[in-house]
């Protein structure tokens, strides 16, 4: 569901340089291509955090057409979840955290995709909202 198509270009200095068509403040280099890649991972969340600080919609990823593509981990997959929720049924975090009966800092930090909140705190929040996760493992491209 969050996975970016990435554009990965060699640089002058050696190695690449991964942009995000869709999310473009997520740039990052590497010595190589999985190098590049791996810091893909951190500069997409960093991007992606970003929009939600501002109160932003989260862009749905393009097709990626035979590109690479780069997703955040899965946990902050599953904040993103919450954020795109949250979003779509036009609640605030105030909301939020009135249905988990919490307080607000409590809820800064699920959607913070730095902080590495308890899984059963995420299940928890989507539940409240109506949803709840599905786990799927795919083989290693």
């Amino acid at each position: 569901m969050y996975e970016y198509p990435v554009t990965l270009e060699p640089s002058d200095e050696g190695g690449f340089i991964v942009t995000f068509v869709d999310i473009p403040p997520a740039i990052t280099q590497g010595e190589n291509e999985q190098d590049a890649l791996a810091h893909a991972v951190d500069a997409l969340e960093t991007a992606l955090d970003f929009y939600i600080e501002e109160h932003m919609p989260i862009p749905v990823p393009s097709p990626s057409n035979g590109s690479k593509t780069v997703s955040p981990t899965p946990l902050s997959c599953a904040k993103l979840a919450i954020y795109q929720t949250m979003w779509d049924q036009g609640l605030r975090k105030t909301d939020l955290a009135h249905r988990l009966k919490c307080h607000l800092p409590q809820v800064n930090r699920l959607l913070d995709l730095k902080h590495a909140s308890k899984f059963e705190q995420v299940e928890a929040a989507l539940a409240a909202l109506g949803k709840r996760i599905s786990v799927v493992i795919l083989d290693a491209a």
